[in-house]
This record gives C-alpha cells, sequence and structure tokens, in this order.
C-alpha cells in the first residue's frame, strides 16, 4: 500500500525506495511575515495619529465588533445588575424604615415644640400680668389637680422656702385662681374660688355693686349672692375684687355674670357667674405679695379653715 503523500511534494519511487521532495515553497519565512506585520502597524499608527485617515474605518470596525462586545460582556452585566437589584431592595427597605423612625420622631418632637410653644405663650402672658403689677409675684406651676364637686384644690411647686404663706393670692394671667390653704416645706394647697367652702368680695365693675362670689363646686360657674331684685347687674357685667379684707387687693378680674333670674317674691335674686381664670385648664399660677398690707409668712400661721374662705 504506498505510503501517504503531503500535498506540494513528490512522491518518486525507483527501485522500491521512497524519495519526498517539495515542489514549490508556500510562502515566505515567519520572520519576514513578523517584520512585515510590524511596519505594517507602524505606517498604520502613523497615518491615524498625523492625518485620522483612518478614523472611518475604525468607526466602521468598532460598529461590526460591538454586538460582539456587548454579548461578550452580557453575562457579567447581568451579574452586576442581580447584585445591584437585591442590594437596591435591601437598602430601600433599611431607608425606608430609617426614615419611617425618623418620622415618628419629629412628630413626637413637633407635638412637644407645639406643646412648649402654648407654654411659652402662657408664660409670657403671666409675664406680662406680673409686669403690670405693683405687687410681688412667683410663677408657680400646677402638680395636681382636685374637682371634687366638694373639695375644689390645686397642688403647686413653691411652699414655705419660697415664702409662700397660708391665705396667699393665687391669680393667673387673666384672673383670680383662689388663694393658700396649706403651706409645707417644698410645695403649698391652694383652695379655688370655685369651692363650695370659699367666699370672696367682689365688685360689679360697672355699677360698683359689692357682693359675694361664692363657689358652687364647678369650676365654670360661681354663684353672686345677696344681691337685690333691684340691683341694676346685667349679663355680660365683670366681677372684680373689690380690695375689702386685705387678702386681695382690689380690682383684679373675678367673673363675668352669665345669668341673672330675679323670681317674684324672692328677698334676692339668683345671679350666676363665670371665672375668667379658665379654672380646670391652668397649667401655671402667679403667687401673689400684695404691696400694700399683705400678709407677712412669719404672722400668717392660723387655721384658714372654716365654713367659708373669703378676704374678711
Amino acid at each position: 500500500m504506498p505510503p501517504s503523500v503531503r500535498p506540494g511534494s513528490a512522491f518518486v519511487s525507483a527501485g522500491g525506495s521512497a524519495i519526498k521532495q517539495p515542489l514549490f515553497n508556500l510562502g515566505p519565512s515567519p520572520a519576514f511575515r513578523l517584520a512585515l506585520c510590524v511596519v505594517l502597524s507602524l505606517v498604520l499608527m502613523t497615518l491615524d495619529h498625523r492625518h485620522h485617515h483612518l478614523q472611518q474605518v475604525k468607526s466602521t470596525l468598532a460598529l461590526l465588533v460591538y454586538p460582539i462586545q456587548y454579548l461578550a460582556d452580557l453575562p457579567v452585566r447581568g451579574g452586576y445588575w442581580v447584585v445591584e437589584q437585591f442590594s437596591s431592595h435591601q437598602s430601600l427597605i433599611a431607608e425606608n424604615r430609617q426614615l419611617r423612625e425618623e418620622q415618628l420622631k419629629l412628630r413626637g418632637l413637633l407635638l412637644r415644640f407645639e406643646a412648649l410653644e402654648t407654654e411659652n405663650e402662657r408664660l409670657r402672658a403671666l409675664l406680662d400680668t406680673s409686669s403690670r403689677l405693683r405687687e410681688q409675684v412667683v410663677i408657680a406651676e400646677l402638680l395636681a389637680v382636685d374637682l371634687d364637686p366638694f373639695r375644689q384644690q390645686i397642688l403647686v411647686n413653691k411652699g414655705r422656702i419660697h415664702g409662700v404663706y397660708p391665705g396667699q393670692p393665687v391669680i393667673n394671667a387673666v384672673g383670680v385662681v383662689g388663694q393658700v390653704l396649706e403651706v409645707n416645706t417644698l410645695h403649698s394647697v391652694a383652695l379655688l374660688i370655685s369651692d363650695p367652702s370659699h367666699a370672696l368680695p367682689v365688685q360689679v365693675n360697672r355699677t360698683g355693686l359689692r357682693t359675694l362670689a361664692v363657689g358652687t363646686g364647678n369650676p365654670e360657674r360661681l354663684s353672686l349672692r345677696f344681691i337685690p331684685p333691684s340691683e341694676d347687674i346685667e349679663p355680660g357685667d365683670i366681677i372684680s375684687t373689690s380690695g375689702l379684707g386685705g387678702r386681695f387687693p382690689a380690682d383684679y378680674p373675678v367673673a363675668r355674670v352669665i345669668r341673672v333670674d330675679r323670681p317674684s317674691g324672692e328677698p334676692f335674686a339668683v345671679v350666676d357667674a363665670q371665672p375668667m381664670a379658665h379654672l380646670d385648664r391652668s397649667r401655671e399660677v402667679l403667687l401673689l405679695w400684695p404691696a400694700d398690707g399683705g400678709s407677712d409668712p412669719q404672722q400668717e400661721q392660723g387655721d384658714t379653715h372654716g365654713t367659708e374662705h373669703g378676704d374678711g
């Protein structure tokens, strides 16, 4: 069987021997090819760098090669997209949670700021009131409120060490609140003017009529006693302290008349008034030291309990 013959070679058989001999040369040598490629590359680089003759050719080649590059890079892009989507989802959840927490905190702070703003308004009103007074005043904060129908009292955070004394007047920015009933070292108990056992000498601003404002157990209502039916008093009249008795200075607003009833055959009219001081809504009060004839803390140690508490 004849041996295989490589293309480009001749097979000659002479006396049973075979001779392989190339019939032609297949191409230039590898060294020549390398040199030719280097020279061609340098020429192309020079033409492109200096004269930009190959810009169009490069653009066309880049356009043709781009789909291959895109397909080759597609798995890597897909992996990055999956990681980014997962990370973005987790980060969005965390950011959303953080924003909700911050929103709750800000809402809480906003509520606190609104409360502080309201408190500042009240304090400014109290300070403005104290600046118009001739008497010495100290701001006290309410610690407790007892509005039982048979006992209308408040607990304030000022006591004996602050100079508070029994019978001391208590007011706020809009009217009379009551008077101190019991004094302790760091706090005091004040009796509200709405307490059923409290009576306060007052007068009608419009006419000068003097009467007593007696508590009814309702923080929204006082009863004006001993007013004859013929007296000139009408709903809307302002009632102020008369200054009689020496405890409350004169001309502090107490209440506004809301009802006048003159039943036939009765010796006195039925007159109801609403306290000006908003007894069930106050948070701060003013403890008042009258400038003229006020009680001295060392002398006012007697018991102020009784059927009625008032200026006299």
